[in-house]
């Protein structure tokens, strides 16, 4: 009777769990909705009216295009966890759209790490994180890499203030503080429940090249997609701008607000901010931008997070006899 009740409460809590999450997550996507003191959605909705954002082909389009930006994140997911064990791609589907939702409100998507682990048996848990960690690298080596080449641009093309000297400053000083930290990290032998840098470092050195070159091009495709839909946008709202110029600001975008440390759900005013500053050497409008930050905002995080937070509702820990 007494284990009867006990279970019982456990299952009420981690139903409550569940609901709060889901909850918290609607409540942080409807204040940054309409907290947004840079955009009246009223405004918004006109400009978007007038230049035919909401017209059945536009709308359209761009759903596919977020459709196949998460195609290619679940794909590399799934071509990732199916190393140390295999998934179908319908629950790699439910795990990235899951734990989406789960690190809403989290810093930098913390939560995610945590999240996917709990899809799995206590005995696959640090691999997932590990993944989890080379999955975020894959995609953030393609930002860094394309932003560098688009930030050289940037600063060959356009009249921008910026004294070389203090940057080459700056980056040498932040690789000698990295440096510093893995050191004495190393030293100490740094671990978080198991997890330590060493054996993330050994994780990766031994994981497959073959896999990580194909999540690389997903991880690629991924950008092409997102950044070629961030220029339809600039188009369907009347930016003149050729293909090459946008996305030396787009490229740009992307790598400066990565290396911003935020809550996920302030991600879209980092992106905005910086998109304002940036655009702003082409004279583009600065509601036409914050609109365009927006809508991406809103069809690749809020929509496949709303549809994550079915996913949550339905979770169940793994059974060990099921791995």
């Amino acid at each position: 009777m007494v284990q009867t009740l006990q279970y019982k409460s456990k299952q009420f809590f981690f139903v409550l769990i569940k609901i709060s999450i889901v909850v918290i997550a609607f409540y942080f996507i409807y204040k940054k909705l309409t907290n947004n003191s840079n955009l009246s959605f009223s405004v918004f909705s006109n400009l978007s009216t007038e230049n035919g954002v909401f017209s059945l082909k536009n709308m359209v389009l761009l759903l596919i295009l977020s459709i196949f930006n998460w195609f290619f994140e679940i794909l590399k997911w799934q071509t990732l966890v199916s190393s140390i064990k295999k998934i179908s791609f319908i629950s790699a589907f439910e795990q990235c759209l899951g734990s989406l939702t789960v690190s809403l409100f989290t810093p930098n998507r913390i939560g995610e790490y945590g999240a996917k682990a709990m899809y799995f048996t206590r005995n696959y848990r640090k691999r997932i994180v590990f993944i989890n960690v080379l999955s975020n690298a894959l995609q953030m080596l393609v930002t860094v890499v394309l932003g560098s080449i688009g930030l050289f641009f940037l600063i060959q093309t356009y009249p921008i203030n910026i004294n070389l000297i203090k940057i080459v400053g700056i980056l040498i000083t932040s690789l000698i503080i990295i440096c510093f930290i893995g050191f004495i990290l190393k030293k100490i032998n740094f671990t978080i429940k198991g997890l330590s840098l060493e054996k993330l470092k050994h994780f990766t050195l031994n994981f497959s090249k073959k896999r990580m070159a194909v999540c690389f091009i997903y991880s690629f495709l991924r950008y092409a997609i997102f950044s070629f839909q961030f220029y339809y946008l600039l188009l369907i709202f009347h930016v003149d701008i050729s293909y090459f110029n946008a996305m030396i600001m787009i490229s740009s975008m992307y790598f400066l607000s990565s290396i911003i440390p935020s809550i996920f759900l302030f991600d879209v005013f980092v992106k905005g901010s910086v998109a304002m500053y940036l655009f702003g050497f082409l004279d583009v409008n600065e509601l036409s931008i914050i609109s365009i930050v927006t809508l991406m905002w809103l069809l690749n995080f809020v929509l496949p997070s709303i549809l994550g937070s079915y996913f949550v509702l339905q979770f169940r820990f793994p059974k060990v006899n099921l791995t």
